[in-house]
């Protein structure tokens, strides 16, 4: 027998009314910075290329990683890093069945948000 109602079912939420929570949004964030530490690789392993080059290769390299542009994206890159990797250890610490309270989930989003900008910052400090 045909369903009559068909068209009169409840949609899922649509994306003007849903309000991101900051689990999901850390959570594509991870995404993100991994698809960024990926594109970051690829620029490492051209100077390194360049390195074994000879100067002239190394020079242009150099050139283009110490502009403005290029310590903007390393320490953008840093920045990834360092979060990806908090945010992996909350992941397998989830896994493990821990953290599933809202405030506690929350509250390490939250301290690996700051954990995260404070690392970059002291090592960006320590390295110049």
């Amino acid at each position: 027998m045909a369903d009559v109602n068909r068209g009169n079912r409840p949609l899922s939420p649509h994306l003007q009314i849903y309000r991101p929570q900051l689990n999901s949004a850390m959570s594509i964030f991870h995404r993100i910075t991994g698809v960024g530490m990926t594109l970051a690789a690829a620029l490492i392993v051209w100077w390194l290329f360049a390195a074994a080059s000879g100067p002239e290769a190394f020079a242009a390299a150099d050139a283009v990683l110490t502009s403005w542009i290029g310590l903007l994206i390393l320490f953008g890159s840093t920045w990834a890093l360092v979060y990806h990797f908090g945010t992996g250890l909350r992941h397998l610490w989830m896994d493990m069945g821990y953290g599933y309270d809202i405030k506690l989930n929350d509250l390490v989003g939250q301290i690996i948000l700051v954990a995260s900008g404070v690392l970059t910052l002291l090592i960006w400090f320590l390295a110049l």
